[in-house]
């Protein structure tokens, strides 16, 4: 090949030669573009290796299941998918259908049922994030509703930052702070703005006056008949 070229070097005249040179640099250029091209290419590529990252270990459907912890089964899990991911950090379960929960106490008897439209558990942390429409309802009749709810596991509490609305047999609360123990007996509901303490103070006159009303009722249906004898009497005296 060397022989070739130097051949042709000694038949070409000096305008060929630099011609010849022109060429050379053009085909080193091009070689040099195609190389850079294909090193770009493969960082196009690299990424999409970090997608496994979304990938969950497992995926079940239409879930019926006990959840124990240290040895007691704590909750009953129903949902239509559930997703866990041990690659993401922090570890997870995700429930993007939804989920329903039954609370159990240490005698297997339901404390308390939870839904929501979405759901996340993170194992590690042992806390669950609730979002979307976020009801409990307690044996207890309480009833409870927001979009947003927290349940840690290590410290026993449930609270939630947004809007929360809290209906118990003798009130209604409502407020953008709420923290509750696991059994909501003990639980704190604030409003930044100060619409709960209104609401509050509106509430038990309104109260206070259905009971006054209830009471005058029961005093007057026991007056009417004795007052009836009393005419009868007198007549049969006459």
């Amino acid at each position: 090949m060397r022989i070739v070229i130097l051949l042709l070097d000694v038949f070409m005249s000096d305008n060929d030669i630099m011609d010849a040179v022109r060429m050379r640099m053009f085909l080193i250029l091009g070689a040099l573009l195609f190389f850079l091209s294909c090193e770009e290419g493969k960082e196009h590529v690299a990424p999409a290796i970090h997608e496994r990252d979304s990938v969950s270990v497992m995926t079940s459907f239409g879930v019926n299941t006990l959840i124990s912890d240290s040895g007691i089964i704590k909750y009953r899990i129903v949902t239509e998918r559930w997703d866990v991911n041990q690659i993401k950090q922090p570890t997870r379960w995700t429930f993007i259908k939804g989920i329903f929960f039954e609370q159990f106490d240490e005698k297997f008897h339901v404390q308390a049922y939870i839904q929501a439209d979405t759901a996340w558990y993170y194992d590690q942390k042992k806390l669950w994030e609730l979002r979307g429409r976020v009801r409990i309802r307690n044996v207890n009749g309480m009833i409870f509703n927001s979009e947003e709810l927290f349940w840690d596991g290590l410290t026993h509490e449930l609270y939630s930052y947004k809007f929360s609305r809290l209906v118990t047999p003798e009130r209604t609360l409502q407020g953008t702070y709420f923290r509750s123990d696991e059994k909501m007996t003990h639980y704190t509901v604030s409003n930044s703005k100060g619409s709960f303490v209104k609401s509050d103070m509106e509430s038990e006159p309104i109260e206070s006056d259905a009971q006054e009303k209830s009471d005058t009722a029961t005093v007057e249906q026991f007056v009417r008949p004795a007052a009836t004898p009393r005419a009868a009497t007198n007549k049969n005296m006459q």
